[in-house]
Parts: structure tokens; sequence; C-alpha cells
């Protein structure tokens, strides 16, 4: 099969199928462009793409038979055809794509970066629709592993870095790379970072020494705090975080749903915790636009590659492996989607 998609049961996420695509043959129209994907990271962050394709619209950007959806991933692809005037061949690009060999565009340089201007993305979030070309550079497998991660953590503790008289984190699935990115930036600021995992995983992260303090999450009710705390949740258990809540009592400010990593046990009809301040969801693009406005998009790209480099640096225990072909991303997609990816692993997929 020489192009392919792979779809996912919208009802069911551990089901999955690859299909042929007519996308590497079919005629380009007018300011549309061919690409083929070159390679793309996995990770529990594309299984919450799915997990909430509906909620937050994330089917709606790679259009699917019915019942089906195409799970968004980052990395990066290059025009092999173009009837794109500002998308010339050879032109290679790190943004959101399908887990597909191919995809075609709708292209238009922007002074942002190239923009992907089909009708059916017209709505949807600036941040995912925005392409950054992107010449060959050592750090392109950690920029797909981490740009949606590291980036993540990384606005979190910008936003909550306009209150100075915070003093202590706790974040659930702590063995996210999410989780980790925010731990590692707010440990910059001297901020006291608590992590809540599965019993499994506490020794391994207490060896990379991210946290101040890895507890596994039936010890949420031991939690405790000096001064002002906020609870990040990237798990999404409403048994713990009714345990953070009580725990935390009147230290607990703020409390932000950011991810669904245990998205098979996730309650989202669950009621609020009765005790502090109602979960508020963290949206990622609308953090990224207000500091487009603070800072200006040059400034903020500069922001953000030193802090991903530093992380990088300061990440020797991060192993990349990579994987090769439609069969191998099922098979890796099985591991990721039943939570059996390794902590300190990252996952690069190239579909050819």
């Amino acid at each position: 099969m020489d192009a392919w998609d792979m779809l996912v049961a919208k009802d069911d996420l551990r089901r999955t199928q690859i299909v042929a695509s007519d996308a590497a043959s079919r005629e380009l129209a007018d300011g549309e462009a061919l690409l083929e994907v070159e390679s793309f990271a996995l990770t529990a962050n594309n299984i919450t793409y799915g997990a909430l394709g509906d909620a937050f619209r994330y089917w709606k950007f790679f259009p699917a038979p019915d019942g089906w959806g195409r799970i968004p991933a980052w990395g990066f692809a290059r025009v092999v055809r173009s009837m794109a005037a500002d998308a010339p061949e050879g032109l290679r690009l790190f943004g959101y794509w399908p887990m597909s060999t191919h995809h075609v565009a709708q292209l238009k340089a922007t002074p942002a970066g190239v923009v992907d201007i089909s009708p059916h993305r017209a709505e949807l979030p600036p941040t995912y629709n925005a392409y950054t070309p992107a010449p060959g550079d050592e750090l392109d497998d950690h920029r797909s592993l981490l740009r949606p991660l590291f980036t993540t953590g990384w606005l979190i503790d910008d936003q909550l870095s306009e209150d100075p008289s915070l003093t202590t984190l706790v974040l659930s699935s702590a063995s996210s790379k999410t989780a980790m990115s925010l731990a590692w930036c707010a440990r910059r600021r001297e901020l006291r970072v608590v992590g809540l995992t599965s019993g499994r995983s506490v020794e391994l992260l207490n060896g990379l020494r991210l946290y101040d303090d890895v507890l596994p999450y039936e010890a949420a009710g031991q939690l405790t705090a000096d001064g002002r705390a906020v609870y990040v949740d990237f798990a999404s258990l409403a048994d713990v975080t009714a345990a953070v809540h009580r725990a935390l009592g009147a230290a607990l400010t703020r409390s932000v749903i950011v991810g669904l990593t245990h998205w098979e046990s996730a309650n989202s009809g669950a009621p609020p915790p009765d005790v502090g301040p109602a979960p508020a969801v963290f949206f990622a693009p609308d953090q990224v636009q207000k500091r487009l406005k603070d800072w200006g998009p040059e400034t903020f790209q500069q922001r953000y590659t030193e802090a991903l480099r530093g992380f990088v640096a300061d990440s020797p225990w991060l192993k990349l492996r990579h994987h090769q072909g439609a069969e191998a991303l099922q098979a890796l997609y099985a591991d990721v989607v039943e939570g059996r990816v390794r902590p300190d692993e990252g996952h690069i997929l190239r579909p050819r």
C-alpha cells in the first residue's frame, strides 16, 4: 500500500485500521499542496486528542468516514507536489499532521508562518492551523515529541507565574511528559512540586529528580502545603481530584484541568469536588494567543526555544525510540493507548 491513513474508531479508541489513501494520486486544486509526512511523535497526548475529539473538535482537522477519526500528531512533512504559490515543492514544515503517509492542504503564507486555510479548518484554533518552515535540525525528534507537551507545561507555568504568592504545585499523571515539563519549569522558579502517579512509576520518577516528592495516587489524601497551592490535573480521575481538594483545603487556590491520560477511567460526569475551587480547563491555544499579543511572535518563539533547549539539555534520561511503517504504528499506538509506554522514553514514527 503506497499511501495510507490510520483510522481510529470514535467509540472505541483501541480499535484501528490502516486504509488506502488517494491523497498521493489525486489531482490538486488551485492553492493546494501535497505533503509527504516524514515523521511524527506518538504519546498519551494523542490519545487525549481522541478522547476529547468531539468536545474540542480534534476530529474536525482531518475528516474521516462516519464512525472513524484521524488523530492528529505533531511532526514534519515535505511538499512533494504543489499548486500553491506559497508552498513550493521541497518546502519542509513542522506542525499538526494526520497519522498518514500523505496529506493535502490548502497553504498560504502569513506573517506568522504558513497556514492551512482549508474551509473545514476555518473555525478551528489558529495554533493548530499554523505550520513553521523547518530546515533539518538536530532537535527535530525532540520538537515532534515535546512541542505540544513541553509547550503546554511551559504555558501553564507562565500563567501560574502571574501569582507570586504561589508556593506549591501538585500534579497528577506525574509520569506524563507534560507534567514533567511543567515540573521542570516550576522548579526553576523554586516552587515545591509534588507528583502523583501510579505505584509502579514512583521509583522511576524519583530517580529522574524532576519532583520534590512523588506519591502514589492512594496517598493523595496525605498532601500538605506551606502557603498557596495549585492542583494541575492531567489524569482526570475524579476520586484523586476529590482527595487532593480535601487534603489541601484552604491552601488550594486553583484547580486546573489539562489532560485525560487515564482516558478510560476518567469520569467527566462526576460532580465537582465539595472542597476548594471549582476545577477549570486550561486550553493552551488561548495562552499562546495571549502571549503572542503580549510579546510578539519573535520573542515568543525565542523564549520557547530557549526553554525547550534547556529542558532537553537537562533530560539525558529521555531516550528516543524510532519506528517505521503502518504495522509499527498500530503496534505502538496499542502500547500508548494501554499505558504501556515508559515515562523515560519518547517514540517517533516514520510512516515510510
